[in-house]
């Protein structure tokens, strides 16, 4: 049987600012990454967010981004290998003690917006977020574009990897992301979200937005939980997987 894991970026909400529908999003994904303080979320948030999962089964990792939070860490930053590193480091630390105070254990590392983004292509970035979460915890899985330079170097170092794939985002024909600036980046129709994902996990093919089709790898599958329709679509992606006999999981270490 098919197996694959369910992701959703959640507590990215921030003081009195509300972002997303956590509590309803945990009750059908496998896996979460929470936000770690830099690009959204705050102390309290983390915390609660880790308690919920917990509480419902879900399995949790770190989502650090760039120090934006004003532009919710989807702005491009010049950074240097060393800072990334050094980001990496304190924001899994600072949610692994609330991991650890709650009595779990952390599963992933999965990096946020343009600092995902820039690890999907830049080696020497990608390479120094790697290290920057072996120095950590070299047991855990580090999560990243499928085909990208972070899986690559995540395997160099060491570490266990995850390729995901996006549910509610359009890909380029060279496997990347539609930047949110284009036209059409984001996926909203559940159906033309789900045709993709079985698409990807059942042929290991996805249609690029220019019409081609191009060849990619899937161990986890992603809904932005700020996304507005985040749970209608994790809730008929369950659906659409469990009727193709496709089983969802959390990673497996």
């Amino acid at each position: 049987m098919l197996t694959i894991d369910l992701n959703s970026d959640l507590g990215e909400s921030f003081g009195q600012y509300i972002i997303g529908n956590d509590d309803e999003v945990l009750k059908h994904v496998t896996s979460v990454n929470v936000a770690c303080g830099f690009h959204a979320g705050d102390p309290q948030v983390m915390e609660k967010t880790v308690e919920k999962a917990f509480n419902n089964n879900v399995a949790v990792g770190a989502h650090p981004g760039f120090p934006d939070l004003k532009g919710f860490g989807r702005r491009p930053m010049v950074v240097s290998p060393e800072e990334a590193k050094a980001y990496v480091i304190y924001q899994v630390s600072a949610l692994n003690g609330f991991i650890q105070a709650l009595g779990g254990k952390m599963q992933h590392v999965k990096p946020h917006g343009a600092f995902y983004n820039l690890a999907a292509t830049d080696y020497k970035i990608a390479r120094a977020i790697a290290e920057g979460v072996y120095a950590v915890n070299n047991d855990l899985i580090l999560m990243g574009l499928a085909g990208g330079e972070l899986v690559k170097a995540g395997k160099e170092v060491g570490l266990k990897t995850a390729s995901e794939v996006f549910a509610d985002r359009t890909y380029t024909n060279e496997g990347t992301l539609v930047s949110r600036m284009e036209k059409d980046s984001v996926i909203h129709d559940k159906n033309q979200a789900a045709a993709q994902i079985l698409n990807i996990v059942q042929h290991g093919k996805v249609k690029a937005i220019d019409g081609t089709e191009i060849e990619i790898e899937a161990d986890s599958i992603c809904v932005h939980g700020d996304n507005e329709e985040a749970v209608e679509l994790v809730k008929h992606l369950k659906k659409s997987l469990s009727e193709k006999n496709i089983a969802i999981q959390p990673l497996v270490k």
